[in-house]
């Protein structure tokens, strides 16, 4: 197959690009880092900048000048900013919303006409748990990912009848990406009301990121969607107790999840432990 990955340059895009490359398939990856041209590993490499509408659409002619088809677009472009919901503002919203979402919209639009025109195609949307619930302090990164799950229930419903599958990939910690993917909102640096709470909560989720799941692992499972003649509409690819998380988050009052969540993330105790533990 000929797949098309944006935001291959580091992270679970990476790990995806180089799985699916080992699988025998014509790899194309875009990233706004890349310098154009095939590396040793097999994957050709295009500058990608999924908020441009120039860069994508260059891309794109790049793509099949590459080879005259798309049969599958993976998409993982993405960034998280951390903060506060009062102190984030519109503009850092906006930046995130941008990238994580519709820098998707913007590149199914472009691929979805020639995937039309052969009559079959595939497209993997990567969501993450974060597109089920939400955690303190991931607000913006919490509202893109939701605006991808119902996005996608949309799209795989309207493409279906021109042989176009639709599935949400949905990650849980993984131990992979970049902290210039991992931005803080400008006001967590300052003087914040919420600073002692954003300093634990982060500290928790730093630690989890590093203690994740094997990003190698997630991208062989991303590769092995494209070898089943139907995809499903959804693979969850995380621990037991993120899975459990979301079930949760399904079955209890809002009040009592909220709880459940607060004690895990804003707890002190836990975040000084993990500290110490990183000296």
């Amino acid at each position: 197959m000929v797949v098309w990955i944006t935001g291959a340059s580091s992270g679970l895009g990476l790990h995806t690009a180089q799985a699916l490359a080992a699988a025998d398939h014509t790899v194309i990856a875009g990233a706004r880092s890349f310098t154009p041209g095939k590396g040793e590993d097999g994957i050709h490499r295009l500058q990608l900048d999924v908020t441009s509408d120039e860069s994508a659409a260059a891309f794109v002619w790049g793509a099949l000048a590459i080879a005259p088809r798309v049969d599958a677009l993976v998409q993982c472009a993405g960034i998280l900013m951390l903060g506060s919901c009062e102190e984030t503002t519109v503009e850092e919203y906006r930046r995130i919303l941008e990238t994580d979402f519709l820098g998707m919209v913007r590149m199914n639009s472009l691929a979805l006409p020639l995937m039309r025109s052969q009559g079959s195609g595939r497209i993997i949307l990567f969501s993450s748990i974060n597109g089920l619930l939400g955690i303190p302090f991931q607000s913006a990164y919490t509202a893109a990912k939701h605006a991808v799950e119902g996005y996608a229930e949309c799209l795989g419903m309207e493409v279906h009848r021109h042989g176009i599958q639709v599935c949400l990939v949905e990650p849980g910690d993984h131990r992979s990406g970049s902290d210039a993917y991992r931005l803080h909102s400008a006001a967590m640096a300052g003087d914040s009301p919420y600073g002692a709470d954003f300093a634990d909560t982060t500290t928790v989720i730093a630690h989890d990121e590093h203690n994740g799941s094997d990003p190698d692992v997630l991208g062989r499972r991303v590769a092995a969607l494209l070898k089943k003649r139907r995809m499903p509409g959804r693979l969850r690819v995380a621990s037991l107790d993120q899975k459990l998380a979301v079930w949760l988050h399904d079955l209890l009052p809002t009040p009592l999840n909220s709880a459940i969540l607060r004690g895990y993330y804003l707890n002190p105790k836990k975040a000084r432990k993990y500290r110490e533990q990183a000296k």
